[in-house]
């Protein structure tokens, strides 16, 4: 799936519910998935089914903010992050840090 098609299922699933929530407590909602993630990550043995689940609700809470905002994610992701480093040049990336 592409990332556009996916966004689009997602404000087609969830758009009406995202407005009324509104941004703040959309973002709220991706924190606590985050928070989610990281006691996961905490954990002696890491289950990745459980890792993997939590990385999908992240991307989709993402996606719902940028679908808020109105931002294409595809375009934003194409031009954040070329086929090369933004500051090296490079790919695989070079830079020291």
């Amino acid at each position: 799936m592409k990332i556009s098609e996916f966004q689009e299922l997602i404000r087609n699933l969830y758009f009406k519910k995202d407005s009324k929530r509104g941004i703040n407590n959309t973002f709220i909602w991706l924190i606590e998935e985050i928070g989610e993630l990281a006691t996961l990550l905490n954990e002696k043995l890491i289950d990745p089914a459980k890792i993997s689940e939590e990385l999908a609700d992240i991307i989709a809470w993402t996606t719902s903010i940028a679908n808020l905002m109105e931002i294409d994610l595809e375009k934003a992701l194409a031009f954040k992050y070329p086929d090369k480093c933004k500051k090296c040049n490079a790919n695989p990336c070079q830079c020291e840090n």
